[in-house]
C-alpha cells in the first residue's frame, strides 16, 4: 500500500518560504508523475504543481508560476515542493498526489493521496 506523508507545512508571513516534503512509502516504481495540490476553506481541491518520473519535466498552475519549485528524488521516493514569496492566497491544505500514469494535471489523475500538512501564510 502506498502512502504519501507530507510534512514541513506552518505559518509564515507573507513574501516568506516554506518547502514541503512528501515521502511516498510503499512506492515500487518510480515512473509515475508526483505533484501537489491545494485547497483552500471553502475551495475546490486545485492542482499546483507535478513532475515527471525523470523530473526533467515539470508543470504548474499559472499563479505559481516563478514563485514555486517542484523536484524529486527517487532514491528516496520523495517529492518536494519549495514555495518562495508567499501570498496570503496561498493559504490552504497541500496535498501530495502520486499519479496512475505519467501525466498528473487534474484529481482524476491521482492514485494515491496524501493525508495533507497546512500552510498559513498571514499578511
Amino acid at each position: 500500500q502506498v502512502q504519501p506523508v507530507e510534512s514541513g507545512g506552518g505559518l509564515v508571513q507573507a513574501g516568506g518560504s516554506l518547502r514541503l516534503s512528501c515521502a511516498a512509502s510503499g512506492l515500487t516504481s518510480s515512473t509515475y508523475a508526483m505533484g501537489w495540490f491545494r485547497q483552500a476553506p471553502g475551495k475546490e481541491r486545485e492542482f499546483v504543481a507535478s513532475i515527471n518520473w525523470s523530473g526533467d519535466y515539470t508543470y504548474y498552475t499559472s499563479s505559481v508560476k516563478g514563485r514555486f519549485t517542484i523536484s524529486r528524488d527517487n532514491a528516496k521516493k520523495t517529492v518536494y515542493l519549495q514555495m518562495n514569496s508567499l501570498k496570503p492566497e496561498d493559504t490552504a491544505v497541500y496535498y501530495c498526489a502520486v499519479g496512475r500514469s505519467a501525466v498528473l494535471r487534474t484529481p482524476l489523475h491521482v492514485a494515491y493521496w496524501g493525508t495533507g500538512t497546512l500552510v498559513t501564510v498571514s499578511s
